[in-house]
């Protein structure tokens, strides 16, 4: 009996010490191992509550629900729609520091992105809002005959850093991907099919030398906010998200 007793108090040591360097290594528990109390669902595939334009009271006609999906249907489109601009916020309410997962897909050449701290009143999220970048990287550039910048491509925190393209493994169009987004004041984090592909310090230094050097040089207000809503990108293109949800930090 002690022999058993002593065996089965070893494996919880070994697995204890397995568990705390999995948390010391950065990488993120498992969503399984994690009670659902603590995790805010943005969309479960049914409802589309909480949902609504930026700098709008309601959900733009083309996005709507089908088979589960949170979707941007093109075919509902106006001429005035041609050029994307119906970015959407998850209105209900307002996050800092978080942990965001969602699934998502793309058609070929499609274009999108996440983005969160975003406040209301300015003409579009990109303005204002760090943007986790979705995009087509394996067939962007041929069907649209133009080269992308890294910073253009999937899992870049656009127009200020680049993703490891090592451990970048995005999936073909039409394919689900998995993304994750950890931001605190000390540490941001990119993950993509289940790798981090990119960290960086907000308001550091070197953040704002990036953002003096680059896109977002003649607007003053990107990036400033420490808290606002979490938004989804329309760019002109089919996009498809599920299994939005956020923890908070």
């Amino acid at each position: 009996m002690q022999k058993r007793v002593g065996i089965f108090v070893a494996f919880l040591v070994l697995w204890s010490c397995k568990g705390n360097k999995q948390k010391a290594s950065g990488t993120p528990e498992p969503l399984n191992n994690e009670a659902p109390s603590e995790w805010i669902i943005l969309f479960d595939g049914t409802s589309t509550k909480g949902w609504r334009a930026y700098n709008g009271d309601s959900l733009p006609p083309q996005w709507v629900i089908e088979n589960g999906t949170l979707t941007f249907d093109t075919e509902k489109r106006t001429e005035a729609d041609l050029k994307g601009g119906n970015d959407i916020i998850y209105g209900a309410e307002e996050f800092d520091n978080f942990e965001l997962y969602l699934e998502w897909k793309l058609p070929k050449g499609g274009n999108s992105g996440i983005l969160y701290h975003i406040q209301e009143g300015f003409g579009s999220p990109p303005e204002i809002a760090p943007e986790y970048q979705l995009l087509d990287d394996l067939q962007w550039e041929e069907i649209n005959n133009a080269k992308l910048e890294e910073w253009q491509k999937t899992g870049a925190n656009y127009a200020m850093h680049i993703p490891d393209s090592s451990q970048k493994n995005v999936k073909p169009a039409g394919e689900w991907n998995t993304s994750r987004i950890i931001f605190t004041p000390e540490l941001v984090t990119h993950w993509l099919n289940g790798k981090k592909v990119l960290s960086f310090e907000p308001w550091s230094a070197d953040w704002y030398e990036r953002k003096a050097k680059g896109k977002w040089k003649d607007y003053p207000k990107y990036g400033t906010f420490k808290s606002g809503y979490i938004g989804l990108q329309d760019h002109d293109s089919p996009l498809w998200f599920r299994n939005i949800k956020i923890k908070r930090l």
